[in-house]
């Protein structure tokens, strides 16, 4: 899979996967974006992306369907120009799950948005670095 395309394969729809993010997982905040993520084996349940997503704009925030679709387009896109560059480095022995939050009452501007995701795409990238290193097997870390 090559260029800034999002494919199918990148989406989150399992609801096994889904209710072991929010279980499992960690959380990360950039306002007004949060991030919960969990890690698991590149090769896990055969799915075919390194990283999948979902995204949430709850209807309490946001309550015209007009303005949720609108932060969805943003924040989609904001994911979809970044992950090659920051998230996909470091995820080559790994996989990942991310649940993107919006938390803000009000509609933020696409540039806060990106910004935002830059940030928490980079802390994501920064624990899959540790995730790695602290899950290989002694003779993987010898070579």
């Amino acid at each position: 899979m090559q260029g800034l395309r999002l494919y199918k394969s990148e989406k989150l729809c399992s609801h096994n996967a889904v209710n072991a993010l929010f279980e499992s997982g960690k959380g990360s905040i950039a306002y007004p974006l949060r991030a919960v993520y969990r890690f698991r084996p590149a090769g896990d349940e055969q799915r075919q992306a390194a990283a999948q997503f979902l995204i949430t704009v709850p209807k309490k925030k946001m309550r015209h369907a007009v303005g949720r679709v609108l932060l969805r387009r943003r924040i989609r896109e904001a994911y979809r120009l970044n992950r090659r560059t920051l998230l996909h480095p470091a995820l080559t022995a790994t996989g990942v799950d991310i649940a993107f939050i919006y938390l803000s009452n009000d509609p933020a501007p696409y540039d806060v948005i990106e910004t935002k995701m830059k940030t928490l795409l980079e802390r994501i990238a920064r624990d899959a670095q540790d995730y790695k290193t602290n899950n290989q097997q002694p003779d993987e870390k010898d070579s």
